[in-house]
């Protein structure tokens, strides 16, 4: 993989959340990254400013990669919504944690996108 996924920030959200929803969590995760480490996100911006958006397919799999993220040494910036009693809903995990995340497929891949309260997947598929 060379040295390529070093310049990339890591956002992990849940496939479980309808499309719009998603994509806020991990913006709020983001920020709050930001937030925490100045130091770290001003050298990602830096170097490349690279966002990869990821989906876990629920908040016990986010969960589990938050810990053996922070297991690793690693720095991540967990995002629990109260609008949703607190639920994990993101997490943003800097570039070097990147080997916990290949498995993971990008956010939205499935084609699912937002029209309201609906959600709709691309392609001819049916509503959700």
């Amino acid at each position: 993989m060379g040295r390529r996924h070093l310049d990339r920030l890591y956002l992990v959200t849940r496939s479980d959340l309808p499309p719009a929803t998603q994509a806020c969590q991990a913006a709020h995760a983001a920020v709050e990254f930001g937030l925490r480490y100045p130091r770290l996100t001003a050298g990602w911006h830096a170097s490349s400013g690279v966002l990869v958006l990821l989906a876990a397919p629920d908040e016990l799999e986010l969960s589990r990669i938050r810990v053996d993220v922070a297991a690793a040494g690693l720095r991540a910036m967990p995002f629990h919504e109260p609008d949703l009693d607190g639920a994990l809903t993101a997490i943003a995990v800097e570039p070097a944690g990147w080997r916990f995340l290949t498995r993971l497929p990008a956010m939205l891949a499935d084609g699912t996108v937002s029209v309201g309260r609906r959600h709709l997947l691309r392609g001819g598929g049916g509503e959700q």
